[in-house]
């Protein structure tokens, strides 16, 4: 997220509400917050979770972790993980500390959490147990020793081939994964529209209402 391609995309705010998926899909309360954002996304991301979750084969859902990120919430996120890796690393320059920390949280003014745009998911069987997917949701680089990459060559074959069904279901219904973090999925953000070679994002950050 710290490539100034992803911050030179266009917003093109499509103006779609931001709704409530509560109801819809199977929601996880270990990010909730007292106003209930984290149980938001814009109207087209849910569509597509929606019918990603058709795809899955059966006996298997999608467990919704994290959505609607306040942009001051994810202010508040990225400088305290940037003070962790400051103090680990205190001969790191200002960017190397910028660069890094923008692996795991991306920069306040780009970030799909703080559009709506993204979400944080795992799998769950039919008895709402969740699937190993290589790392608990949320795992850091530090902490995983890089497990929480995306297909990481350190997980089990049987983590991989439950990130595969996730990851050929969300595909699918057209979002797209950021690399570093196997749960993190987007659409219309500034990084999906880089990625995928669009003009400009549909959804840029905004404010709760």
């Amino acid at each position: 997220m710290s490539d100034p391609r992803v911050a030179a995309v266009p917003v093109a705010d499509s103006g779609e509400p931001l709704v409530d998926v509560r109801g819809t899909l199977l929601v996880d309360d270990r990010r909730a917050d007292a106003i209930g954002a984290y149980a938001h996304l814009r109207r087209g991301v849910l569509d597509r979770l929606v019918h990603a979750q058709s795809l899955l084969p059966d006996g298997l859902r999608l467990l919704f972790v994290e959505g609607y990120r306040p942009p001051d919430l994810q202010r508040l996120y990225f400088e305290q993980y940037a003070g962790k890796l400051r103090a680990a690393n205190p001969t790191w320059s200002d960017e190397q500390v910028h660069q890094a920390t923008s692996r795991y949280v991306s920069p306040p003014e780009i970030a799909p959490h703080s559009a709506g745009a993204a979400v944080d998911l795992t799998l769950v069987d039919a008895d709402g147990t969740e699937l190993d997917m290589g790392t608990r949701v949320n795992a850091n680089p530090e902490e995983s020793d890089g497990a929480c990459y995306t297909n990481s060559a350190s997980i089990s074959q049987q983590a991989r081939t439950h990130q595969d069904l996730l990851a050929a279901a969300l595909n699918a219904a057209g979002l797209i994964n950021y690399g570093s973090e196997w749960w993190h999925w987007s659409y219309g953000c500034r990084y999906w529209a880089l990625m995928t070679n669009q003009p400009a994002a549909l959804y840029g950050p905004r404010a709760p209402h």
